[in-house]
């Protein structure tokens, strides 16, 4: 993750402008059946990266039917819920607690894809000098943690799989861009990262004593999701249709041509060295795409439950309204069979 975003000034500006005017509703709503072909001069603003990377490297024709208006890179979770809520993001991808922040904090949106994991994303950074070596030595330390992104809740099963009670640590809350420049300053002790920014990290700071430290914590979900008042506009109902499958297909492609993937998105996009790329390749995970929900519904269910257990996000609901199940097999359909999970996996 960029330890800054470029654009998102202009996207949050716009959303400002546009949030007392939002549309309200559309002509169509969440139970009608998902289109089949995009209308002419639909539009969407999307925020996956990595599927434009994709697509640009890939040398194949464009896809899409409709026209993506822009490709901002709002990567944070409480960025991304503050242009929905202005209306200056259509589609966005990220982890399945901004979901959660989302509908807490009263933005009605909805999860049209999933892909699942089952080894741990993050590594937890430490500060140049410390004397953090394994969990046992969170306690007492200070914390980066983003309640309403990925890297809180990796904190948060992290000190439950470790025993560490909330009381025995400091956590200070942050945004994740900031945790790279909190660790550097040694404004905190540690703070979840993820590649390629661990490595990038590492490679600055490592010979003054900085080093990463595993952490069992799995982020099981990587979701695309939507505002619903996109959803209820069956143009941009049928562009998001469309987009599901592409951005599955994408990230096979992406899997299956690894060489390829390394130079446009690590070296190019991310700015690390092509050995650094490579290592960090070794760690990636082959993509699965669930063709049923019920797991992920369920792992969702328990990060509910979780954050409101520590006193993040009032009291519990449903998850399975986070998620808008007309979409459910459309990524799975839309890759190959290895690409694919059971429900029990």
């Amino acid at each position: 993750m960029r330890s800054a975003i470029p654009g998102l000034g202009l996207v949050l500006a716009a959303a400002l402008l546009v949030a007392g005017c939002a549309t309200k509703g559309g002509d169509t709503d969440l139970s009608a059946a998902l289109p089949t072909t995009v209308p002419p001069g639909t539009k969407l603003s999307i925020s996956v990266n990595t599927t434009r990377v994709a697509l640009e490297a890939s040398g194949q024709p464009n896809p899409l039917s409709f026209t993506v208006s822009d490709w901002p890179v709002v990567q944070a979770g409480p960025d991304v819920i503050q242009a929905f809520r202005g209306g200056a993001l259509d589609v966005a991808t990220n982890a399945g607690i901004p979901p959660i922040h989302a509908h807490a904090t009263g933005v009605d949106a909805k999860i049209v894809g999933v892909k699942v994991r089952s080894t741990p994303l993050y590594q937890l950074a430490t500060a140049p000098g410390s004397n953090i070596t394994s969990l046992a030595d969170l306690r007492g330390k200070r914390i980066g943690f983003s309640p309403g992104q990925a890297q809180g809740v990796v904190i948060l099963r992290t000190l439950q799989a470790a025993g560490i009670p909330l009381s025995d640590v400091k956590l200070v809350e942050l945004n994740s861009p900031q945790f790279l420049t909190a660790l550097q300053g040694k404004q905190i002790d540690v703070a979840p990262l993820a590649e390629p920014s661990t490595t990038k990290y590492l490679a600055q700071y490592g010979s003054q004593g900085a080093r990463a430290v595993n952490t069992p914590a799995v982020d099981a979900l990587t979701v695309l999701w939507a505002p619903t008042v996109v959803l209820q506009d069956s143009a941009k109902l049928a562009a998001v249709t469309e987009f599901v499958k592409v951005w599955a297909r994408t990230d096979i492609w992406a899997w299956e041509h690894p060489d390829q993937w390394l130079d446009a998105y690590y070296v190019k996009d991310q700015k690390v060295s092509a050995d650094d790329a490579k290592r960090i390749l070794t760690t990636v995970e082959k993509p699965f795409y669930p063709a049923k929900w019920d797991d992920a519904i369920k792992w969702e269910q328990e990060t509910v439950d979780l954050v409101t257990r520590s006193g993040y996000f009032g009291s519990t609901f449903d998850a399975a309204q986070l998620f808008d199940r007309r979409f459910e097999q459309l990524a799975s359909d839309a890759v190959p069979a290895q690409y694919r999970t059971k429900e029990s996996q």
